[in-house]
């Protein structure tokens, strides 16, 4: 893997000594003489912030609320779309667009969209070394920005078919795949890689939750709701999996069950686009008496 001195890092960046050094004591790089592509990526993003007066402090703080939003997300910098609203730093993933410190909505806001990561694990657990890190970081990141556009999508399924050549079991890249395909209805596709990102990380909770999605659309609801409880046992605070959840249960005529999970959801999130959603069902299946009866002697 390459690796860029610190020298290197500064002439290719256009930066300061003092900035790099003002970025490292700030958290938002490794302290490090030496600096792998992953990390340029990361400064050339963190420089670009800068730029618009977002300080270091925020740019941290904006990071590690949406590691805490988006389960599975390791690296927001890399595997989102950052940009400044004022004085903040909003995500872009997919359509999704959030602001994590006040955990809002930004702007338009599309179908939930993917969490990736840069790595790969066994049944085991235990990270799996990637071929080629660079070329498929590079991919991988050029991938991401063209999703950004419908008129490039075609060549973003390209470019993840490429880095599947070189490492077949990248589960970020099977996860976007298989979001892409679903958006254009191709649920085979779909399932099909989401499957294969399971397989590849069966720590990752978004795969099941995506794959959950598209059980619930081919209308194999049981499925989908095994796929849905898996997310929430890797992940118990992922809250679009509780509402997907809640919604699968309503939908199996399961209306305590789904209860559980509407309440769950709104103690994620309380004041989001989905929560008056969330509040209206609530109140819905509590008109039912001998519901009701039993919810208040649970209370």
């Amino acid at each position: 893997m390459n690796r860029y001195c610190r020298a290197d890092v500064l002439r290719i960046l256009h930066i300061t000594a003092k900035q790099l050094v003002g970025w490292q004591r700030a958290g938002l790089v490794p302290i490090s003489e030496a600096f792998t592509f992953y990390d340029l990526i990361q400064l050339k993003k963190i420089r670009d912030l800068r730029a618009k007066r977002v300080r270091p402090a925020v740019i941290r703080e904006s990071l590690q609320a949406m590691q805490k939003q988006v389960a599975g997300m390791e690296n927001p910098l890399l595997e989102a779309s950052a940009f400044s609203v004022g004085s903040r730093v909003a995500y872009r993933h997919q359509g999704h667009v959030v602001e994590p410190i006040a955990g809002q909505f930004v702007l338009e806001f599309g179908p939930v969209g993917t969490v990736v990561s840069t790595r790969s694990a066994d049944s085991s657990g235990k990270v799996k070394p990637i071929a080629n890190y660079d070329d498929v970081l590079e991919l991988f990141t050029r991938g991401v920005a063209m999703e950004e556009h419908p008129s490039t999508h075609d060549e973003a399924i390209r470019t993840y078919l490429r880095i599947l050549e070189i490492e077949p079991d990248h589960a970020a890249t099977h996860i976007n795949l298989g979001t892409l395909y679903y958006n254009r209805q191709d649920f085979v596709s779909a399932e099909k890689h989401y499957r294969a990102a399971v397989a590849a990380d069966a720590r990752y909770a978004l795969a099941y939750f995506d794959l959950g999605n598209v059980l619930d659309e081919t209308d194999r609801i049981q499925d989908a709701v095994a796929a849905y409880r898996t997310a929430i046992q890797l992940a118990p605070t992922y809250g679009d999996a509780h509402y997907n959840l809640a919604l699968a249960y309503e939908r199996q005529g399961q209306a305590r069950r789904a209860l559980l999970h509407w309440k769950t959801y709104l103690k994620l999130d309380g004041s989001g686009p989905w929560a008056v959603h969330a509040r209206n069902q609530i109140a819905r299946i509590l008109e039912a008496d001998p519901l009701k009866i039993v919810y208040k002697q649970q209370k």
